[in-house]
């Protein structure tokens, strides 16, 4: 269909963009902060620099309406807590102190005070940090960051949208502080939330907002009809407010179902929705409750969580459909750019050919500034772009990249029976006792230890061609030998290799593996200053080689312990790239799981009696509505079994995940038929321990005493304590003692000073049990 002319112009806007900088400025100057070698004035210098570059860029690109509110020093929730004055009491007085020393004291702890709890923002590999809020939480406003930026941005001459996590996606996101009841509900509290609210979109309107967006993607979930009548209520009352700018109310990540009627009916002045992948069902329920007549809809028809081209001409025919279903139409991505890299024209290592499939932030941007033009002038306009579109696409659809019969074959092949274990738990966990010999409340960590700026250099070296590969090598061997030295004076029981040659837990994989991608410089944060390149993950993936096992022996001829092998699971090697969007996620799925299970085949071979295989991002892609959940886990649990199924009964299976609310998959949890799980657990004080006590998990658990995500060293006495509530839910027998994640990014002073008082707390807690 060739949509018709809008009435009026369509404009591109984007709800917000990558942080970060060309070269991770602010990841830099926050980082430099932090050492004491940047100061607080050149660290807001750097911030402000890069808000006003990222403007003048999409208003040069055609973007007729920046974003402001949505940058953040380390996130944009920790921001919205900020803005309503819900500081928890532990930070209240270095926040009174000092703003930014307090706001990163929420974020990352400080030797004497517990940071916030950190998970995952909806179904992203972005963390955000958890509010606290309980029955005596008052709320006060403070709009100084966002009124400042927003004026920053007129400054400029730019036409600027203010764009804010709305209430109550907050008080949803949020969980019961320290000491407030275990029932309690934050969302109680919208009553006391709303004038915070009201007041900073009137400070907004003063300062010069026409409109502000308020962020509701915690609308799109399943969500009960005591909450979809706090949203009715919420948005009648601020749609109600005579001092405000008009207030478009956003969602984005799947389809709204009940919602939509609720919004729809809401007196705001305009809807930001998703029609991408499963939002697309947006559509149909927009017609079917009579559309936005009198309202603005900004249209999410380009997917901003991935990073492949447009179909321009698919897109159009959903805006055509649309203008009849709204007063305007304007042009959006689906959600925040925030989740992918910035430009794709700086990749200078990947294929021409393939570059022309690719969209990042930059090119996603000319692409919905090139619809809003088709939408407002037809598609003469934009002929010549159309064309080129179908060109790439075309190219991608018949390109030999992108598929290999053999990989194809192999996977066809597989039966059920590739996928289970043959002997049962209880018969393994026998085997494993008598190889292992391990004692009661096994130490151990959870992979990857500390990467200090020497290995850093050694590996920019190498890749330079300043240090030849025998000479990175030796490098790294050095590195292992003092991994493995530092493990067995402190007395870890299995010890790890440290990971010292790997770049990234996905990264790593993808290299070595067939129908991967990597980039240069495709940043994505993932948390604070946490960056990372997610793998393009392009066609059919199959293993050359083997990629771990040379350097798993060679840790293991250091010592006599056993040494796990280390391996990222087949899901998170998904989650944590730009998969394919050509074929079913399950088929790209059973691909990688079978390249993984000929290493883990290989690592059994030579001798590895441990092996774990991370999969964090199991919880992370759970989809967001309970109707599409059993699907997903059926192949996602089968690929994490598929990779592992292969070993004798006497091969010890690990798995690992992180930073993600796991009550609602121990189910899918026990169906990986792992021998030993370890999670985080620390932050949320071993509230995972409870659950899996709850389901009655069977196998063995490591639940985290240590939360390696702030610089604070846990003494023995609160790693001991923790696993003291940890076995009021776990037997002795069953319970491992480990961080709650890979140690990578601490500093070697830190770590050893953590780990040493974690084998203090496992050896007093085993004492304890021993006099009992």
């Amino acid at each position: 269909m060739t949509p018709k002319p809008a009435a009026a112009a369509a404009r591109a806007t984007v709800y917000g963009y990558p942080r970060q900088g060309h070269d991770r400025e602010l990841k830099k100057a926050t980082e430099g902060y932090w050492k004491g070698r940047v100061t607080a004035d050149a660290l807001r210098a750097t911030a402000a620099e890069l808000r006003r570059a990222t403007w003048r860029r999409l208003a040069e690109a055609g973007v007729a309406e920046v974003p402001t509110g949505d940058f953040s020093h380390y996130d944009h929730v920790l921001d919205t807590t900020v803005m309503v004055g819900a500081i928890p009491d532990r930070h209240r007085a270095a926040f009174a102190a000092d703003p930014l020393d307090g706001y990163f004291a929420m974020a990352r702890g400080t030797r004497d005070v517990a940071p916030l709890e950190m998970t995952k923002w909806f179904d992203t590999n972005y963390h955000y940090l958890v509010p606290e809020l309980g029955p005596d939480t008052v709320f006060s406003p403070d709009s100084t960051k966002q009124v400042g930026e927003l004026t920053e941005a007129l400054a400029l001459g730019l036409t600027a949208r203010p764009v804010l996590v709305g209430p109550v996606t907050y008080l949803l996101l949020a969980k019961p502080a320290p000491g407030a009841p275990a029932d309690f509900e934050p969302l109680t509290l919208l009553d006391r939330l709303l004038p915070v609210y009201a007041e900073v979109l009137a400070d907004l309107r003063a300062a010069g907002a026409e409109w502000v967006q308020l962020d509701e993607p915690a609308l799109v979930q399943d969500r009960t009809p005591a909450e979809l009548d706090a949203t009715a209520h919420a948005y009648q009352r601020l749609g109600s407010l005579a001092d405000r700018p008009r207030i478009l109310v956003a969602s984005y990540f799947d389809r709204l179902g009940d919602a939509l009627q609720v919004l729809a009916k809401a007196p705001v002045d305009g809807l930001a929705v998703d029609f991408t992948g499963a939002a697309a069902a947006n559509l149909d329920a927009l017609a079917a409750v009579g559309g936005l007549p009198g309202k603005r809809l900004v249209a999410g028809v380009v997917d901003g969580r991935n990073i492949w081209i447009n179909d321009l001409s698919k897109s159009l025919t959903t805006l055509g459909t649309l203008l009849g279903l709204a007063d305007r139409v304007d042009v959006a991505a689906s959600c925040s750019l925030l989740h992918v890299p910035l430009d794709a024209a700086a990749e200078r290592d990947i294929d021409p050919q393939i570059l022309r499939w690719l969209a990042f932030a930059r090119q996603k941007t000319t692409e919905l500034v090139t619809l809003a033009r088709g939408l407002s002038l037809g598609t003469d306009a934009i002929a010549a772009e159309l064309a080129a579109n179908r060109a790439d696409l075309a190219s991608r659809a018949g390109s030999p990249i992108t598929r290999d019969p053999a990989v194809r074959a192999r996977a066809g092949a597989v039966t059920a029976a590739d996928a289970r274990r043959p002997h049962p738990y209880p018969e393994r966990a026998t085997a494993q006792r008598a190889r292992l010999g391990l004692p009661l409340l096994p130490t151990t960590t959870i992979g990857s230890f500390p990467q200090t700026a020497e290995l850093r250099a050694a590996r920019a070296d190498l890749r330079a061609g300043r240090v030849d590969p025998a000479g990175y090598e030796e490098r790294v061997r050095a590195e292992i030998r003092e991994v493995v030295a530092f493990q067995e004076r402190v007395g870890i029981d299995v010890l790890v290799h440290g990971e010292a040659e790997r770049n990234d837990m996905v990264q790593y994989f993808a290299e070595q593996l067939t129908g991967y991608l990597a980039t240069r410089h495709g940043w994505v944060q993932s948390y604070g200053t946490r960056y990372v390149r997610p793998p393009i993950l392009a066609g059919d993936v199959s293993r050359p080689e083997p990629m771990t096992t040379r350097w798993t022996t060679y840790a293991q001829s250091l010592t006599p312990r056993p040494v796990k092998g280390m391996l990222t699971g087949p899901v998170t090697m998904l989650a944590w790239s730009f998969v394919r969007d050509d074929q079913p996620l399950a088929d790209t799925a059973r691909q990688v799981a079978l390249a993984l299970r000929d290493e883990v085949a290989d690592l059994e071979a030579a001798g590895t009696a441990v092996i774990q295989v991370d999969e964090p991002a199991l919880r992370e892609t759970l989809p967001l509505r309970a109707a599409d959940r059993s699907w997903y886990l059926a192949w996602a649990t089968e690929a994490f079994r598929l990779t592992t199924a292969g070993v004798r009964p006497d091969t010890q299976i690990h798995t690992h995940m992180c930073y993600a609310e796991f009550g609602d998959i121990v189910r899918a949890i026990d169906d990986l038929d792992a021998d030993v799980i370890s999670l985080e657990a620390a932050r949320s004080h071993m509230q995972v321990a409870r659950e899996l006590a709850a389901h009655g998990y069977p196998r063995e658990a490591g639940p985290g005493v240590y939360d390696i995500h702030s610089p604070r060293v846990p003494s023995a006495e609160e790693a001991a304590e923790l696993l003291r509530t940890g076995l009021r839910a776990i037997p002795a027998e069953r319970l491992w003692v480990n961080p709650d994640c890979g140690l990578k990014t601490r500093g070697w002073p830190e770590t050893r000073a953590s780990l040493e008082n974690l084998v203090r707390a496992a050896h007093a807690v085993r004492a304890e049990l021993s006099t009992a």
